[in-house]
């Protein structure tokens, strides 16, 4: 799971280009070009361009999927450097368009393109590739649709992008990674590692899976798995990934002095919420809402530092924090879906999820969303689920397992049973940070940095001592 990190359309000339199709299957071709994204202030060489494969391989329709792409060269290259492809998040995120702001920042200075150029490039239906599969601003996070108004809009988007002749059977991980090979040999590169962050480091285990054809070495940023469970069992991750952020404020004498019953405080208003909707302020409260608003503070540093403050608001009756939650997290929506309704929930349990959810009050926040899943996947034509999707993986190639140790959507359980099937596989669970290690550790950047130098030597970690030595609150 999972969460769109590191990461407008594109103009109707792209659009047109991608999807103009020809009397019959071309082969992939990759076209120097315009950027998407503002690179000024960054100091490294920066090329872009788009790769244009078909849309369905093989078949006999003529669309085409065009995918922006760009460079990053190196500063300093090394003799013999391998480039490393990045693999975006989502499913249904993008990268490509907001790219130059992280290489701008800290975590992009200390960590891209250093010695190693690294490449980018927006999945096919997500970003800003051609064609999007957006269904606008719908009320959808990692929890599901969190209304059901929001799961009756993405059923009709689905309906929507088939009427309009897209294939949705054929935006998935397997695709991915053929797209991914195409990219690899029109760029005439012999070798590249991975480097995948949340549900990319899905799509990184689908290539080592299906196609490690040139791989040397993959690189795992909060991991999600194909054996894991999406929504079998997600309403509990996100009570675990709360609790562990409580339990945290209660070992800080600050936070517990400053808050200290954050779990009551929470309990009371999901009761609450559990009980019916409120409105406040012209605005409808539900327990749905606060569900989802969990899921991605829990992800996020900055919501989970300050979540006893929040808290504490709730408990007091402002419940103005969950107004963000009402957009959702910025997907290409319809893409989400059809990785998910075609490698995720095919292989889960509806009713194990909404047992599993009645755990406790927090969990229960989640039931109805999750539930949705599985009926907005039934109006997705996606094919038929192969099974080798939920197998777990396993490859002698390097790879580099970085799990954060508070998560609701990539729990560090995940890596931590898929690491042993590795017989070079080397795991690092980062204390007291939140999804997305690399962006916001120095220290997991230096393993990283240190692991892609050389992937066949021990990680150093001991770096993580002092600077994740606690979790530091926002007590505001």
């Amino acid at each position: 799971m999972r969460k769109m990190i590191w990461g407008a359309a594109l103009s109707g000339a792209f659009a047109a280009f991608a999807l103009a199709g020809t009397a019959q299957a071309a082969e992939p071709k990759f076209t120097p070009g315009p950027c998407a994204g503002d690179y000024s202030g960054v100091a490294n060489k920066i090329q872009c361009g788009t790769l244009v494969v078909d849309e369905t391989r093989g078949g006999p329709s003529t669309r085409r999927v065009a995918l922006p792409v760009t460079i990053v060269k190196a500063s300093a290259p090394k003799p013999g450097a391998v480039p490393v492809i990045f693999l975006h998040g989502g499913p249904g995120g993008g990268v490509v368009e907001n790219l130059g702001r992280s290489l701008r920042g800290v975590s992009g200075r200390e960590l891209i393109a250093i010695d190693q150029d690294w490449i980018y490039f927006d999945q096919r239906g997500g970003g800003v590739a051609s064609p999007i599969l957006d269904c606008g601003e719908a009320a959808l996070n990692d929890a599901g649709p969190l209304s059901d108004a929001a799961a009756q809009q993405l059923i009709a988007c689905a309906q929507r992008l088939k009427a309009s002749g897209v294939d949705l059977s054929r935006y998935n991980a397997e695709e991915v990674v053929k797209d991914i090979q195409d990219l690899r040999k029109t760029l005439g590169l012999k070798q590249v590692d991975l480097f995948g962050v949340s549900y990319g480091t899905r799509i990184a285990l689908a290539v080592v899976k299906h196609d490690p054809s040139g791989v040397r070495a993959v690189v795992l940023d909060s991991p999600w798995t194909p054996e894991a469970k999406w929504a079998q069992g997600g309403p509990e991750m996100i009570s675990d990934a709360v609790k562990v952020i409580f339990k945290r404020c209660a070992e800080d004498a600050a936070c517990n002095a400053r808050y200290p019953h954050p779990g009551a405080d929470l309990d009371g208003v999901a009761v609450k919420l559990l009980a019916g909707p409120v409105v406040q302020d012209g605005q409808t409260y539900t327990a749905d809402l606060l569900g989802g608003f969990l899921m991605d503070a829990a992800y996020s540093g900055p919501d989970a530092r300050a979540l006893p403050a929040t808290a504490a608001k709730f408990a007091a009756g402002d419940l103005s924090a969950l107004d963000g939650a009402r957009a959702g997290a910025g997907y290409r929506e319809a893409q989400f879906f059809t990785h998910l309704c075609k490698e995720e929930l095919p292989f889960e349990s509806r009713e194990a999820t909404r047992k599993g959810a009645q755990r406790d009050p927090i969990s229960r926040l989640a039931e109805r969303s999750f539930d949705r899943l599985f009926q907005v996947c039934q109006a997705y034509p996606v094919g038929a689920p192969d099974p080798v999707e939920a197998q777990p993986v396993s490859s002698p190639i390097p790879t580099l397992f970085l799990a954060a140790e508070i998560d609701p959507g990539c729990p560090p359980a995940v890596a931590k049973a898929a690491v042993g099937r590795f017989p070079r596989g080397q795991l690092s669970i980062i204390p007291n940070t939140t999804h997305g290690v690399s962006r916001g550790s120095a220290c997991a950047r230096k393993m990283i940095r240190g692991f892609l130098a050389d992937p066949t030597a021990p990680i150093d970690q001991s770096c993580l001592h002092p600077e994740h030595d606690r979790f530091v609150f926002d007590l505001d």
